[in-house]
């Protein structure tokens, strides 16, 4: 088989193993091997991880096809929804299963892998990306990942909300905050979209009696001013 005509092939994958060389070359396994290491040699291919290949250069259309199942969330989703600005260095993928290796190097940037359970693992849709299946979070979620595993600062998140109001679905963001029975989250989003005059009725029966800091990335001291509804401790003007 021509290279081109091989390449045509490898091209309708986002991730390919070993298998599907052999299986589309027709040859045995170290034949397979072979036009592998010559593929990667000449930069028509790139090694993601052990035996896993792609041809593709844009990693969204790569990251949630390395590991089944998963999806993009937090800052990489949010960028993708153009709710930031700001270009990610890390790709954040959120999966149920284990993996050995956590962050993989994928040209000039980084992929973490973030485990969770499966209670946490929801909110996410199929779209056509570049002609690939992706999966990624729905906004709301995006944003509710990047508080669950703090990957973003509550002020960071709070800046992107009031920034892009009317690109949210308050109710969804709402019914997902409720399905994570995480009185962190509700404390804290509950803090925040009432002060946005959204109403948050919903939240009020589900908080604890425990404060916590607004924002988790900043210390806190006694002098901090505390929310005696949802039991925050102010340490961020937002």
């Amino acid at each position: 088989m021509k290279k081109i005509e091989l390449m045509n092939e490898l091209n309708k994958y986002p991730v390919f193993t070993l298998k599907t060389v052999k299986e589309i070359i027709g040859k045995n396994r170290e034949y397979a091997k072979l036009v592998v290491y010559r593929l990667k040699k000449e930069k028509l291919i790139f090694e993601i991880e052990r035996n896993k290949y792609t041809s593709q250069k844009d990693p969204i259309a790569v990251i949630s096809s390395i590991i089944w199942p998963s999806y993009i969330s937090c800052w990489s989703a949010l960028r993708y929804y153009n709710l930031t600005e700001q270009l990610p260095e890390i790709f954040f993928v959120i999966t149920t299963r284990a993996k050995k290796k956590r962050i993989i190097e994928f040209g000039n940037i980084k992929i973490v892998f973030i485990k969770t359970i499966p209670k946490y693992f929801f909110g996410y849709k199929k779209e056509i990306y570049n002609g690939f299946e992706v999966f990624i979070a729905d906004k709301e979620k995006a944003l509710i990942d990047s508080s669950l595993f703090k990957k973003a600062s509550f002020l960071e998140i709070c800046s992107i909300i009031k920034n892009s109001k009317e690109d949210i679905d308050f109710n969804l963001l709402l019914n997902y905050l409720i399905r994570t029975k995480n009185k962190a989250l509700i404390k804290r989003f509950g803090f925040l979209l009432e002060n946005l005059t959204i109403d948050v009725h919903r939240l009020e029966k589900l908080i604890d009696f425990k404060y916590i800091p607004l924002d988790y990335s900043i210390g806190v001291n006694a002098k901090m001013k505390r929310d005696k509804k949802w039991k925050v401790i102010k340490n961020v003007d937002i």
